[in-house]
């Protein structure tokens, strides 16, 4: 059965649709049908502009104007892939001050933890999970000024007409002050951290609009919401004007350095510092105004384009991007749930694309703001990560492998520590590869195996030598501790997973637990998977491996149904339990069919979960895991119920972010599982409800 593991995965997630495959699809009408609009104040529907590897968030005025009163809400934020920050201090604090041991594998297993407060060990645990952390690199805003010489507050801004076209990557903001018009046009260059304005008003002849460049001090906060100024911030910042149309500004944030150049289609003769950063204004007398604004690390000089060719090129790219990949249609489709759900596809396609193409995958809050210091969780790269590649876009994901292929050596260090063979891969970690302490976060496995489905993804769409060798180290080491932590139980005769584990639903004790089913079923696939990683390049099957894969334990069951794990045969005993994310699904809607999986329970599991699950207590990625499960459990109907289920952690906001509650306002993994689940669902046969019509094309 080895060989079909593998080609039920590459066709699930490559082959061409089955359902009326057209020769073309007008791609522009399918987005052009979900351009967000807005004509009033929501603080939740602000919207941003980026690249992938920097991005801007934009109240209803086209930039930054009004960020304390968006703080609650989606916030104003400028952030980039390389904008780090780490808080100075006297004290050294290492990974090893916060170990402690479980007992796990016959012998005591350290993990890095939290600690409780007032112990050197809590110090440096929260040391270590706050620093370093990605900052808001600033805020830019109009000033402008009412009849009176008064600041307009955000009461004052009126007739609002905001249009966000994903297609092109262009805001047009339209608004009125005291009844006199205000137009503005940004976008974000493709190419560089750069931002292009242009503001049309007769309030620009009047000298009554500038612009604020601000500068946020970053938080030690769970949050940073680009709201935070600090007493001191004049003296980080240097202003020089090298000519009348152009301002460079330094700031020296400790050890992070970074400028902020503006050039200008007139002359700015008005360069005020503040408090908080500087206020600039044209010069009076036209309508019409033009800037762009650069972030970069380093002083340099800037290509001095017109707005006009500026503008062109980040059309040019975005335009180029969305005609290259998949694309779905469902404008044939007469059932109202179709343009929902391509509403959410469209959006999820923007916001995956300005917010996850940097060289490490993402922050589950991207480049909007942070959420747990802005650090990328590593379980969460799989829903950041794989739509791009069933989307046909494998670019993407071959960029996030940047982060694997330089982070292996202290991946290497956290399984020798623990006294295990090869890599153990870091859960929240930074662009540097650090480990972070957690006392949830050091126990998960399923992050482990990601490595090897990128690689696959990777290899099915590109299969040569060259990806071969390219990442035949990472999921060779990435195995091994696999193998590895499989141990062999003398009393169950068997291989099991644990204890000193916490399953991706994490409900359990990492002291007790083991054998969580959808992590048993992971680890059976990507072991399978890298002995053919290996007979690919003519090398011998592994035979501590196929040890392993040949004693591993069965998916746990009772009562005909698919346990949590092993250990917790209580799993749907407790509402405590039918609570968080329901991965048991994922071990046949995440994965293919994998060896001693029974459909059947499977099915009985699905429709337990469907009706009992605590639904009010997820996350945004347990819908699309449920559509992808019922996908392939051949029930349509199921999978868009469950990318449409009415839970709040289901809920896709006007700019199309998955909110979940007041404090995580916005959840790319729930935007990569709609995609992804789309993706499954387009390529399976009978993939959609009956009277469906579901135009798919695959690439140019």
């Amino acid at each position: 059965m080895r060989q079909p593991l593998l080609l039920v995965f590459a066709i699930t997630l490559f082959t061409a649709c089955k359902t009326e495959p057209p020769t073309s699809i007008n791609r522009q009408a399918v987005f052009d049908r979900h351009n967000v609009h807005i004509t009033e104040v929501d603080t939740l529907a602000s919207l941003s502009l980026g690249n992938g590897r920097f991005a801007m968030t934009m109240d209803v005025t086209g930039l930054q104007t009004f960020p304390q009163h968006y703080q609650k809400g989606v916030p104003l934020g400028t952030m980039s892939e390389w904008g780090w920050h780490s808080f100075p201090t006297n004290e050294t604090y290492s990974i090893e001050e916060t170990l402690a041991p479980i007992t796990s594998h016959g012998r005591e297993v350290p993990y890095a933890r939290q600690w409780p407060a007032g112990t050197r060990q809590a110090e440096a645990a929260n040391y270590i999970r706050q620093n370093p952390h990605r900052i808001h690199l600033a805020t830019i805003g109009w000033h402008i000024t009412k009849a009176d010489g008064t600041k307009v507050a955000i009461s004052d801004i009126q007739n609002i007409d905001q249009t966000l076209d994903p297609w092109t990557g262009e805001l047009t903001s339209r608004f009125a002050v005291e009844g006199v018009p205000v137009e503005v046009i940004s976008f974000m260059s493709q190419t560089e951290d750069r931002l292009g304005v242009k503001v049309k008003s007769n309030l620009l002849k009047e000298g009554r609009i500038g612009l604020t460049i601000n500068y946020p001090y970053p938080t030690d906060k769970f949050q940073d919401e680009a709201v935070l100024f600090d007493a001191d911030e004049p003296n980080r910042l240097q202003m020089t004007q090298p000519d009348p149309k152009q301002v460079t500004i330094r700031r020296q944030l400790d050890t992070t350095r970074y400028f902020t150049q503006l050039q200008s289609s007139v002359a700015v003769p008005v360069v005020d510092a503040t408090d908080k950063g500087f206020l600039l204004k044209p010069e009076p007398g036209q309508d019409t105004w033009t800037f762009d604004v650069t972030f970069s690390q380093e002083e340099g000089a800037v290509a001095n384009k017109a707005f006009e060719v500026l503008q062109s090129e980040a059309h040019q790219a975005l335009i180029d991007y969305w005609n290259t990949g998949m694309m779905i249609d469902f404008g044939a489709t007469k059932d109202p749930r179709a343009f929902e759900i391509e509403r959410r596809m469209v959006l999820s396609l923007y916001l995956t694309k300005i917010n996850c193409g940097g060289k490490t995958p993402p922050q589950e809050t991207g480049l909007t703001y942070n959420s747990w210091y802005g650090k990328p969780h590593m379980e969460m790269a799989w829903w950041h990560g794989v739509h791009f590649a069933m989307w046909g876009r494998p670019e993407v994901l071959e960029d996030h492998m940047e982060w694997y292929l330089r982070s292996i050596g202290v991946a290497r260090q956290i399984a020798e520590r623990q006294g295990f063979e090869g890599v153990r891969w870091q859960k929240m970690t930074d662009p540097w590869s650090q480990e972070t302490a957690s006392s949830v976060g050091s126990y998960l496995l399923w992050q482990q195996p990601h490595i090897i489905t990128f690689a696959e993804l990777i290899y099915n769409g590109k299969p040569t030598k060259e990806m071969l060798e390219k990442y035949d180290e990472v999921v060779q080491e990435t195995a091994a501790f696999m193998a590895d932590f499989a141990w062999y139980d003398p009393e169950l005769k068997r291989y099991i997973l644990g204890p000193g584990v916490i399953a991706a639903q994490e409900r359990f004790d990492p002291k007790t637990t083991f054998n969580p089913t959808y992590e048993l079923a992971y680890w059976r696939w990507a072991l399978e998977t890298a002995q053919q990683w290996r007979e690919r390049q003519g090398q011998p099957r592994n035979d501590k491996w196929d040890k392993v894969l040949n004693g591993l334990s069965p998916l746990p069951q009772k009562d005909g149904l698919y346990l949590a794990a092993e250990s917790a045969p209580e799993s749907y005993d407790s509402t405590y339990y039918m609570t968080d994310h329901p991965s048991v699904l994922g071990a046949y809607g995440m994965l293919p069919m994998t060896d001693g999986l029974d459909t059947a329970v499977m099915h009985r599991t699905f429709d337990k979960i469907w009706t009992d699950w605590q639904w009010h207590d997820t996350w945004g990625w347990d819908f699309p895991m449920v559509a992808m499960t019922a996908t392939r459990l051949g029930d349509a109907e199921k999978a868009v119920d469950g990318l449409l289920m009415p839970i709040t952690t289901n809920i896709y906001l006007p700019n199309g972010h998955n909110y979940q509650t007041d404090r995580l306002r916005l959840y790319l993994p729930g935007n990569g599982g709609v995609l992804a689940a789309l993706a499954m669902m387009a390529k399976q046969e009978n993939g959609w409800p009956e009277g469906w019509v579901v135009r798919m094309v695959q690439g140019e």
